[in-house]
């Protein structure tokens, strides 16, 4: 029985292509199909609940929806608890990245300042790519241009920009002795902040014309 074999090698589309794909393989997450359906599921989810919507986040930045900070934190807590008892489980490991504040800090502003403009995520702009949306598209455009600037002058200019790093760390190692419980009780409250925030919708006008029609 023959074996399909990716060429990996070169600089060609399909090449960089399989060396995504290669990517996927040697990192350990699983097969490439179980990525793509947890990929397929999560865009169903995002779908279910229209959080791919401009005014979903567009809302939420004018606090006249909580539809996303409700999922936020829902499943910030539910998360939290699981990868890291994942992690104690040796079925997952982290990627903790290092606290740079200054870089957090301007690149916060950039990300939410985008967000609230395009109403869109980078999770769920592509889901609105794949609806047909236009100016999602340009927004991607925008962003991948952005981030060959980012590519190109790191060094000279935004490497200075994000300031000294402050090490490596994670909420459980604040409480030596107590790490599970301090777990538990952070993904307790995150979730039960989702639970308490009111449920606010703002009205999507352009759906509300087609359903007169």
């Amino acid at each position: 029985m023959n074996e399909i074999v990716f060429r990996t090698d070169g600089e060609g589309f399909l090449s960089r292509v399989f060396q995504m794909i290669q990517t996927v393989i040697d990192q350990g997450h699983g097969s490439v199909a179980l990525v793509f359906l947890i990929g397929v599921i999560f865009g169903g989810i995002v779908q279910y609940a229209r959080v791919d919507k401009f005014e979903k986040i567009a809302g939420f930045a004018m606090l006249k929806d909580t539809i996303v900070p409700k999922m936020l934190f829902l499943a910030v807590g539910i998360s939290s608890i699981a990868i890291y008892f994942m992690v104690e489980a040796g079925v997952a490991h982290y990627h903790i990245k290092p606290i740079i504040l200054p870089g957090l800090i301007i690149g916060g502003i950039l990300f939410g300042a985008s967000m609230a403009i395009l109403g869109k995520c980078p999770g769920t702009g592509p889901v609105s790519i794949a609806e047909g949306r236009i100016d999602v598209l340009f927004g991607a455009i925008g962003g991948i241009l952005g981030g060959l600037v980012f590519t190109l002058f790191y060094d000279d200019i935004f490497k200075p920009l994000q300031g000294e790093s402050l090490g490596k760390g994670i909420l459980p190692n604040l409480f030596e002795g107590n790490e599970q419980l301090s777990v538990l009780i952070f993904g307790a409250v995150i979730i039960l902040i989702a639970i308490l925030i009111p449920k606010l919708e703002m009205e999507d006008e352009y759906e509300d014309k087609d359903a007169l029609r």
